[in-house]
């Protein structure tokens, strides 16, 4: 009866969206963790099949954020209306009235995430031009007000209990609540919020979207490239992340200052995303064909980014009080 239920609720939506279309199949995806998302494929008159995506934020989103979904689709406009490669929004139910809670229609990209690159310094090249071109978004540019801000200070400070990843956690908390709230020093921008390789789809080694983009706010774009780098360098390897880091900063031209203070609240971010279950994040990557990922690499890579964040931030203090506004 609930099936029969749902495939009637998603014709109705076929109807609004594509009138004369018809509905084919319907089916869940898997991985969203903010969002219940379930795919469609209609026949449209002419015969030719497509693919879309439901997406309806979930109790904890909407309880953030009443308008969740209707703040995704309007974002997604102007990502499209600026050639980002971001899914074509095409549907907006801001009421719920068809599924019980406020949703939005997008398109089915095809395509996969990608954590084992054939050519890894293509595969950064790319990661860091998509970054730079979501970056160059600004303010001034079009109307972003209706995005978060995002603070200039850690929001981490006040986490607390274990974690797998605890090296020297407390020290980089002491360390950046000392600093206290950063002088912003770069143009406000639109950012991602998580830019890691899975919110990334490829097809024949292109970087074809960039996906999820519930988590958006607008700020320094350091915040979200001390994100990307962390990742990279958990996934791939420090050599790796220099080489992410290197390629980025060709693109964008940005007082790079506060990087390390970034860089270590992306330290203390991750640790909480980790928890306790080091090697049940490890295994994630193992249908992607990456076995070489363990909780030692892991612990590894992370030790070697915090010690190079953590030795910056200790010379924080001096080396900005030598770089006045």
């Amino acid at each position: 009866m609930k099936i029969f239920s749902e495939n009637r609720q998603f014709e109705q939506l076929v109807h609004k969206i594509a009138p004369r279309s018809r509905l084919l199949r319907i089916w869940r995806l898997t991985g969203g963790s903010s969002a219940t998302m379930t795919a469609f494929e209609i026949e449209e008159p002419d015969g030719q099949t497509r693919r879309m995506i439901m997406r309806s934020p979930n109790d904890v989103v909407l309880k953030r954020n009443p308008l969740a979904a209707a703040d995704e689709f309007r974002l997604l406009q102007i990502t499209q209306s600026l050639g980002l490669a971001t899914p074509t929004p095409y549907h907006l139910d801001e009421s719920g009235g068809l599924f019980g809670t406020p949703c939005l229609v997008i398109d089915y990209i095809d395509g996969q995430p990608e954590f084992a690159p054939a050519n890894l310094a293509d595969y950064l090249f790319q990661l860091a031009l998509h970054l730079a071109k979501i970056h160059s978004v600004g303010c001034t540019d079009v109307d972003l007000s209706f995005i978060p801000r995002k603070a200039n200070r850690c929001p981490e400070l006040c986490r607390s209990g274990s974690a797998a990843l605890d090296e020297s956690l407390d020290d980089i908390r002491d360390a950046l609540a000392a600093i206290g709230p950063l002088p912003q020093r770069n143009p406000s921008v639109l950012l991602h919020g998580d830019f890691w390789p899975g919110n990334l789809l490829w097809r024949a080694d292109k970087l074809v979207a960039v996906i999820d983009w519930e988590d958006a706010t607008v700020g320094d774009a350091l915040t979200d490239f001390a994100i990307s780098r962390l990742d990279i360098a958990l996934i791939f390897g420090i050599d790796a992340m220099t080489c992410f880091t290197y390629y980025y900063r060709s693109m964008v031209s940005l007082d790079y200052t506060n990087l390390p203070y970034w860089d270590s609240c992306a330290a203390l971010r991750i640790a909480r995303l980790v928890g306790v279950d080091l090697a049940e994040w490890a295994a994630f990557f193992r249908p992607f064909g990456r076995h070489d990922i363990t909780e030692q690499t892991v612990r590894d890579n992370y030790s070697c980014f915090v010690v190079q964040a953590f030795e910056q931030l200790r010379d924080y203090p001096r080396r900005n009080a030598a770089r006045p506004e």
